[in-house]
């Protein structure tokens, strides 16, 4: 069964490609993504990569967690599911120009 790997600390330069081509060495990758700000567009310095299976997963977590990649420090482990957050308000009510 796929499993999502988080994926922290990633170089802002890095490609969704160059992380899917380093994870493979581990074992089959199913999807590469990296978390873009949608005000800037740049790279939040995060993502995700879905491994084929456990055992590939789990030692893709063995080879990258703690490990320098493209000049920084990975954090690699298993995926949260996303939680449920409040919706944020950006108020915006009476304000008057003046």
């Amino acid at each position: 069964m796929a499993k999502k790997l988080y994926v922290g600390g990633i170089p802002y330069s890095t490609t969704e490609d160059d992380l899917k081509v380093a994870f493979s060495e581990a074992g089959e990758v199913l999807s590469s993504a990296i978390i873009i700000d949608k005000m800037t567009g740049r790279s939040k310095g995060f993502g995700f990569v879905e491994m084929a299976n456990d055992a590939d997963a789990d030692k893709a977590i063995d080879m990258w967690n703690g490990k320098d990649f493209q000049g920084r420090t990975l954090t690699v482990n298993e995926a949260r599911p996303l939680e449920e957050r409040p919706r944020r308000e950006f108020g915006g009510g009476n304000r008057r120009m003046g």
